[in-house]
This record gives structure tokens, C-alpha cells and sequence, in this order.
């Protein structure tokens, strides 16, 4: 297992990622004075993004139906946990998009090379503490 969204289990028989970004970010005002700098003050946590890239090559590895499932666990629009294959946690994500570019086609239509692009973003739970 490479990563896990949810009941879905990124591996070379589902869907393969070559490429995860990870991108976080922190929340800052900022406000004018006369005569000075700007003065920022900190507000927290910003966005915390994931953006996963791979390819599906039906005959060697993962399956089409795979993106079919991802983008069934997107339109539940239920944040899933997200943890890597070396139990690291990162937390409740939503998957956002799901995009698919399929090449090197059979006679049928069929492609042989399905390379594929994910982005989530973390969606925590409002906790007592935050909602007071």
C-alpha cells in the first residue's frame, strides 16, 4: 500500500501515484499604520493541500475503474481520512478534482496509458473548542 483515502488503497494494482505535492500554508492580516511598515498579525492555519499524480496502464498495472471509484468517494463530499503507507496520518481531506488523460489507444478505443491528477484539500471537523 502506497496511501489509503478513505476505504480507497493507492498500489500498483489500484492506482499508482509517481508524484505527491504537498503544499501548507498560514493565515496573516495585515494592517496599514501612517508612517510605518504594515503590520501583520498571525490567524492561524491556511490551506493544506495534497496534489497526487500517476498513471493507470490497464495492461501492467491499476485500473480504470479505480478513477471511477475516486470520483464516487468525491461526489459523497465526505472528508476522508488520508494516510500513507508508513502509517503517517495526515488527516481529513476532500478530494476536489479528479482529472484523466488517456492516450495510446486500442482499435476499440480502449486507452493503454491512463495518467491521472488529484487534488485534496484538508477539511477539518469543527471541534467544541473552535466552535465557541
Amino acid at each position: 500500500m502506497m496511501m489509503s483515502y478513505g476505504t480507497f488503497v493507492f498500489a500498483l494494482d489500484s492506482a499508482a501515484f509517481l508524484q505527491l505535492q504537498r503544499q501548507t500554508s498560514w493565515r496573516h492580516a495585515t494592517s496599514e499604520r501612517v508612517g510605518a511598515r504594515p503590520v501583520s498579525q498571525f490567524l492561524g492555519p491556511g490551506d493544506d493541500t495534497v496534489e497526487l499524480s500517476g498513471l493507470i496502464a490497464p495492461e501492467l498495472t491499476g485500473t480504470r475503474a479505480s478513477l471511477d471509484t475516486l470520483r464516487q468517494l468525491a461526489a459523497d463530499g465526505e472528508p476522508l481520512p488520508l494516510v500513507d503507507g508508513a502509517g503517517v496520518v495526515y488527516g481529513p481531506y476532500l478530494l476536489l478534482t479528479v482529472n484523466e488523460t488517456a492516450s495510446l489507444f486500442f482499435e476499440d478505443g480502449t486507452p493503454r496509458r491512463i495518467e491521472f491528477q488529484l487534488s485534496l484539500r484538508r477539511a477539518d471537523d469543527i471541534t467544541p473548542e473552535t466552535a465557541a
